[in-house]
């Protein structure tokens, strides 16, 4: 089943907590805190594989959490780091951040990888909070969380040539005749629901790719029959080759489909009316095609198309096209579908300020991931642990904000699990 769109929830590891620990050896009855650090927890990162071909494991599988860091030991042991956790997707994948529609990278090249969300940093062990006036700290830092969010993957098939057209026109058969896809071909509307691919290969030893995109019809970039699924395919080629049933069977009208088709490229992605287009006109085997091709040529020539008579069925006029496009392409540079500048290549969720302070009643709550990682380290059944958390309050400004948010003594701060009476 060909998959191009998943949403999935990546998180990092968290980092290991720092220990807390005191010197015990044979000898020497009060030993210095030696607590270790935690480790680093693993990041998650995505890479392009060129094995892969669609999104199709990420229907089943939703969620990917990378390996914790461990926590420290006595002995100023640092814990180990976790594992980052590897997410293999298809060249040509973009990843975007679900919630501000942020595009974080876009992998087209084999190996290319890039670092999503950054492992939580390890914890500090209580030997590090050591101080001529603070001799036996009894408390450490636990470890920072990983970064976590919902991802947009987004597959835009790699291909240089993209065969476009209503359905039944004989986009699958020119593709058929020019590759070794095999794709299915019958007699009826949306026989391809599905891309197909497919290496051209020429004499001149130019190969490219091409994409047999299925059937676009009218009002397929409001989402209407089929194609507006796959019209994202098409953005990344170099030249599109607009295929039209010349013969006028099914009671159609290629100057009006050609016309109705170019219109929903340019209301889906306004870059993709201006891509290069070669013309197929298909189906000359047909009685009638003769006639219609000279008023057809007559309509679209002036505005500067190429066209093409061909017959796909009996493999007639297809080795001029296949010319014509492959020296075509020498000329046409690279398709560029986002500039460096626009990707944001790691995603930081640390960017939010480190608290907030908001009032309920005569109670004012203090939150935020920061702060949050400050409470988390102090043990408050220990003295010298609560008073290293008063002064570094009052160091990071927060005692100061409070003030300005009109605080009183005797007012009640509560920041997560910790409650206490402000007293100036």
């Amino acid at each position: 089943m060909f998959i191009d769109n998943a949403r999935i929830h990546i998180k990092a590891g968290n980092g290991g907590n720092g220990a807390v620990s005191f010197r015990r050896e044979k000898y020497i009855n009060r030993g210095g805190p030696d607590g270790g650090n935690g480790g680093r927890g693993g990041n998650v990162i995505f890479v392009a594989d060129e094995g892969l071909r669609t999104l199709r494991d990420f229907r089943y599988r939703r969620k990917y959490t990378a390996e914790d860091g461990k926590n420290g030991r006595g002995a100023n042991c640092t814990g180990r780091n976790g594992k980052d956790l590897i997410i293999r997707i298809p060249p040509g994948t973009i990843i975007k951040h679900e919630e501000s529609g942020r595009i974080f990278a876009d992998l087209v090249k084999p190996g290319q990888q890039v670092v999503i969300a950054k492992g939580g940093k390890g914890g500090i062990g209580n030997q590090h909070f050591a101080s001529p006036t603070r001799q036996v700290p009894s408390f450490s830092k636990p470890g920072a969380q990983g970064e976590e969010l919902f991802v947009i993957l987004e597959l835009k098939l790699l291909a240089d040539v993209g065969l476009i057209g209503f359905p039944n026109v004989g986009k699958s058969t020119i593709l058929s005749r020019v590759t070794a896809a095999q794709p299915e071909i019958s007699n009826y509307h949306f026989t391809t629901i599905t891309p197909n691919l497919g290496v051209v290969n020429t004499a001149a030893d130019t190969d490219f790719v091409m994409a047999d995109i299925p059937g676009i019809i009218e009002g397929a970039h409001e989402g209407i029959g089929l194609g507006h699924e796959f019209l994202r395919h098409i953005e990344r080629t170099k030249l599109l080759i607009h295929v039209v049933d010349i013969s006028g069977s099914e009671e159609r009208d290629p100057i009006k489909d050609f016309k109705t088709i170019n219109e929903e490229l340019k209301k889906f992605n306004p870059v993709l009316a201006t891509r290069p287009q070669i013309i197929a006109a298909n189906k000359m085997d047909i009685t009638g095609a003769e006639d219609n091709l000279k008023e057809f040529e007559e309509n679209v020539k002036s505005q500067g198309y190429a066209v093409f008579p061909i017959s796909a069925a009996i493999n007639k006029g297809l080795d001029n096209l296949i010319y014509h496009v492959s020296q075509r392409l020498k000329e046409i540079p690279e398709t560029v579908l986002i500039e460096e500048k626009e990707i944001g290549v790691v995603y930081t969720a640390n960017e939010e300020q480190p608290y907030t302070i908001r009032r309920e009643n005569q109670i004012y709550i203090v939150e935020g991931s920061w702060i949050k990682g400050l409470v988390d380290s102090i043990n408050l059944n220990n003295y010298e642990s609560l008073q290293y958390f008063q002064r570094t309050i009052r160091r990071k400004g927060i005692i100061d904000d409070l003030e300005k948010a009109g605080i009183e003594e005797g007012d009640t701060v509560k920041v997560y699990e910790l409650e206490f009476e402000f007293v100036e």
